[in-house]
């Protein structure tokens, strides 16, 4: 990697794009007056570590997917503040010196070390997604930017693995939520996220261009009604398979299908006279992607126009050498629709004498979300693919995640931040974390151990405590350890770190993970928790600097 031109002496060019937005002032304020108060008490220089962690699986679930690190990453990498922007701080700052503007403007990330659980991994409550350690001065202007990519990517990344859990593994998933995102970041973000949490495509034409995510749409309703009747193609040709023009015409072709499926017998009743502006619209739609054919058939009626009219050009196209690919249903009883719709193509395969009509793609849209899509599946229907948007990608069943950016250690100084909610007590100390898996091959339990214990051993008990609740503790036997956090950034350290990863990968590690979870865990209804601990000596110690550090009352 080469250094970045008119940034910063560390910045290097990573692959792929970054978020012109997303700069050292995506910032809160207090980040910048925290920075210029450690400045004049001398202490910006002071060796500092901070744990990102969330303390609450999001969608009453028990599992998380972690995502957003790569952007983290190029954020470290193109850290600097521009002269513009040091100016606006200190115009933020009354009376602050212009010392301070000399500071800003020597702040890189060479000094920085970021520990991290790899992108696209299952992870759970109070482990550190992400420790970070530096002069506490810069470290602290990471915090917010920091949150700001990670709540968001793996709020969504974890909505979509929800969707493809409860879809299940055959069916296709497509996002469609650019129009209901919040905001064009929002929209191209939850592309991204939605893909790496296992959706198959999206509609959005920027996120695929940026990310290499597969693009899937067809034409709205618009297109349908845009038509009014066969005059307006009747003069176009269609190039066959086989590169020769013809010269029959494909619309009276059509026309012919229309009748032969309306004299079928075991079709005789479906419907008698079919709304042709739209089998106007399907046949010039079909005559412009040929190869590609898949129709929206919900604009009139479904059943009695939408479907015969869509098999009528797809049968021509058919007699041409080209294969139509499906229908969308966009309203409607979906359930009931699909299964019908299915029907009508599997009679045409045997009655027409089509081989493998009946098994073209059935796309449902329409505001679906977790419950609709499980709701179908008890009901039983024949959708081979999902489009979904405004529920995806807006998450609306939870608005954030909850990650928090939480000092634990300055000047290789232990520190604890205490709450009455005993959720809200942190995790002292630089810390190190492990998964342990049983001997089916499942992750039994995550421990954070001090930096400085010895890391668990296979086929060595260990004994594992909740970190705050005395009752909660139990013996394990791992049959294999994995240390979960791993080096991503050494700032200007010549030491090895991680690479990151394409798309691709980390959308497979993700994939991977949840297949490699308990099943009771995945669960939509009362999933159990998985277990989160630490080793017994982290657990003495937290409870001796809690009880240290926490005033002591006095009774009149």
């Amino acid at each position: 990697m080469e250094p970045k031109e008119n940034g910063s002496e560390l910045g290097r060019i990573i692959d792929g794009p970054t978020n012109p937005m997303v700069t050292p002032l995506l910032n809160d304020l207090y980040q910048f007056t925290m920075a210029y108060a450690y400045w004049k008490a001398n202490k910006h220089n002071e060796r500092s570590v901070f744990d990102l962690y969330f303390r609450k699986n999001p969608f009453g679930g028990e599992y998380t997917v972690f995502a957003g690190l790569e952007e983290c990453i190029k954020f470290l990498a193109n850290f600097k503040l521009t002269n513009e922007e040091i100016e606006f701080v200190r115009e933020s700052l009354p009376g602050s010196e212009e010392a301070f503007c000399d500071y800003l403007r020597g702040l890189d990330c060479s000094d920085v070390e970021v520990y991290a659980i790899p992108e696209g991994s299952v992870v759970f409550p109070k482990v550190p997604l992400m420790r970070v350690e530096g002069p506490v001065g810069v470290v602290q202007l990471l915090e917010t930017p920091f949150l700001n990519l990670i709540n968001f990517a793996s709020l969504v990344a974890t909505n979509a693995a929800r969707h493809r859990f409860v879809a299940g593994k055959s069916k296709i998933l497509l996002e469609f939520g650019a129009r209901r995102a919040q905001g064009p970041d929002g929209a191209i973000s939850a592309s991204k996220y939605c893909y790496l949490g296992g959706f198959d495509a999206t509609s959005n034409v920027a996120a695929g261009r940026l990310f290499g995510i597969p693009l899937r749409g067809t034409h709205s309703h618009a297109f349908v009604s845009s038509f009014m009747s066969n005059d307006e193609i009747v003069d176009k040709v269609l190039r066959s398979a086989d590169g020769k023009t013809t010269c029959e015409d494909f619309v009276s072709l059509v026309q012919t299908w229309l009748k032969k499926i309306q004299y079928t017998p075991s079709l005789r009743g479906i419907f008698s006279e079919t709304n042709q502006s739209e089998l106007a619209a399907f046949t010039s739609y079909a005559l412009a992607f040929p190869k590609t054919f898949l129709a929206l058939v919900d604009t009139y009626d479904v059943m009695k126009s939408g479907i015969p009219n869509f098999c009528a050009v797809a049968l021509a196209l058919n007699d041409f050498g080209y294969k139509a690919l499906g229908i969308r249903l966009d309203s409607g009883d979906l359930a009931y629709l699909s299964t019908e719709v299915r029907n009508f193509f599997c009679t045409v395969e045997r009655e027409l004498k089509v081989p493998g009509f009946g098994k073209m793609i059935i796309t449902a849209s329409n505001d679906l979300n977790e419950e609709t899509i499980d709701a179908l599946n008890k009901q039983g229907h024949e959708v081979d693919a999902f489009g979904i948007g405004t529920y995806l990608v807006t998450c609306y069943s939870q608005a954030a995640l909850g990650c928090v950016f939480k000092l634990v250690e300055i000047n290789n100084q232990p520190r604890i931040k205490l709450s009455e909610d005993v959720t809200k007590v942190s995790i002292p100390c630089k810390k190190r974390s492990y998964r342990l898996y049983g001997k089916e091959g499942y992750p039994l339990v995550d421990i954070m151990t001090g930096e400085n214990e010895p890391p668990p051993k296979v086929g060595e008990r260990l004994l594992c405590r909740h970190p705050f609740n005395e009752s909660k503790r139990a013996y394990v036997v791992p049959q294999r350890v994995e240390e979960l956090l791993k080096c991503y950034w050494r700032g200007t350290a010549d030491e090895a770190r991680e690479e990151l990863p394409p798309l691709e990968e980390i959308r497979g590690r993700c994939i991977k993970q949840l297949e490699n979870m308990r099943p009771d865990h995945m669960r939509r209804l009362n999933p159990t928790p998985y277990k989160v601990s630490v080793s017994a000596k982290l657990y003495d110690f937290i409870h001796f600097l809690w009880l240290n550090e926490a005033p002591v009352g006095e009774l009149q």
